[in-house]
């Protein structure tokens, strides 16, 4: 009982900083919030964002009270499933842990994001909808460096593969930086 309680709250949970996260990268990336995708994003999380907002401004294209929301309910989010395990950590290990995950969790949107960018590429190539539209503005940024070191191959764009790795790379050091596993 423990264990799928720990699975609900762990799922529902990191599936709101899912969006609390694209929230913190789409201006930084510097999407179009006209975007029917977008503007649902803002909409669901806006409840928790704008209250903080009124204390704490956006540094340039940062918004900082988004990240700290994100943040703090991580370190909720760690601080619930270690006492579901019925273990007792300190603050400090909490806060690294939190701030980990939040860059792991990073990591793994922009990895879904290529990925399903190269899968509809190959689907449905020439398609255009507001998640092709989202999808492309959170990958070039990642991609374009890649682009232009490793030249496509026969017609064949390859970046994404090297993106992929160097992304899991970047994880698994993340990873291992992690005082608490969760």
């Amino acid at each position: 009982m423990t264990q799928a309680i720990y699975f609900i709250v762990k799922t529902l949970v990191q599936l709101y900083l899912l969006l609390l996260l694209l929230r913190f990268w789409l201006p930084v990336l510097r999407a179009d919030f006209r975007n029917p995708i977008a503007q649902g994003i803002l909409r669901i999380t806006s409840p928790l964002v704008i209250p903080v907002r009124r204390f704490i401004s956006p540094i340039g294209r940062l918004d900082t009270s988004t990240i700290l929301v994100a943040y703090v309910l991580e370190f909720l989010l760690v601080l619930t499933l270690l006492a579901l395990r019925g273990l007792n950590v300190g603050a400090l290990p909490i806060a690294i842990t939190a701030i980990l995950e939040l860059a792991i969790q990073s990591l793994n949107l922009f990895f879904f994001v290529i990925l399903i960018k190269v899968v509809l590429s190959w689907v449905a190539p020439q398609n255009y909808n507001p998640m092709t539209a989202l999808l492309n503005t959170m990958a070039e940024p990642v991609l374009r460096p890649f682009r232009r070191i490793v030249p496509a191959i026969g017609g064949f764009d390859i970046s994404p593969i090297f993106a992929i790795v160097l992304l899991k790379a970047a994880e698994i050091v993340l990873q291992s930086y992690r005082p608490i596993p969760i």
